[in-house]
């Protein structure tokens, strides 16, 4: 092999191997919106054209193939909740609570079953989506605890309830096909809230 030859080829697998986890990203997103979360890894290799194991390679598990999935999505999240939760530029509590809770939402009705999919990465410290979801919690925590103190929502509710509701809420949004009609009835699930 000439010098040049072994100067590029290192660079060409690094290319390759970064040309495959995309398609595999591409191949996931595309099965997960189709046939849910727990859509095969098998398959969703094969769609990519490579082989199961360079899937687990990139991905040890379905968790860290949902995390890489979902690592934009997430840092968006976090940047609302960074906002939201700002004294000085932040909205009134309920107002903050609702726009958090419809955004979790709208994230949570991505893909079918990644409502269950986040709540399991809240529980399993051992997760790649625990951060995430770790992260997501303490901010939703955050603004219950603040609309709970302002007097905005029920005394009753906790920031355990109002995670229930947000799965809900994105149960309800991934399965009606009419958009206006989910987010009507996810307003009267929000109104709920209310004292």
């Amino acid at each position: 092999m000439s010098e040049t030859a072994r100067d590029h080829a290192p660079r060409r697998r690094r290319a390759d191997a970064q040309r495959n986890r995309e398609r595999l990203l591409a191949e996931a997103d595309a099965a997960f919106r189709e046939q849910g979360t727990e859509a095969s890894l098998e398959r969703i290799a094969r769609r990519a054209g490579v082989a199961v194991g360079t899937l687990y390679g990139h991905f040890p598990s379905r968790a860290a193939l949902l995390d890489a999935l979902l690592r934009d999505r997430h840092e968006a999240l976090f940047t609302l909740g960074d906002a939201l939760l700002a004294t000085t530029t932040a909205p009134p509590p309920f107002e903050a609570l609702t726009r958090w809770m419809r955004a979790v939402a709208a994230h949570g009705a991505g893909y079918t079953g990644l409502a269950e999919q986040l709540w399991g990465g809240l529980d399993d410290p051992d997760s790649e989506l625990h951060a995430a979801c770790a992260r997501l919690s303490a901010a939703g925590r955050a603004l219950t605890e603040r609309a709970r103190a302002a007097g905005a929502i029920r005394a009753e509710l906790t920031p355990d309830d109002i995670f229930a509701l947000v799965s809900a809420a994105a149960w309800l949004l991934g399965r009606h096909r009419d958009t206006a009609q989910a987010d009507r009835l996810l307003t009267v699930l929000l109104d709920g809230l209310r004292p």
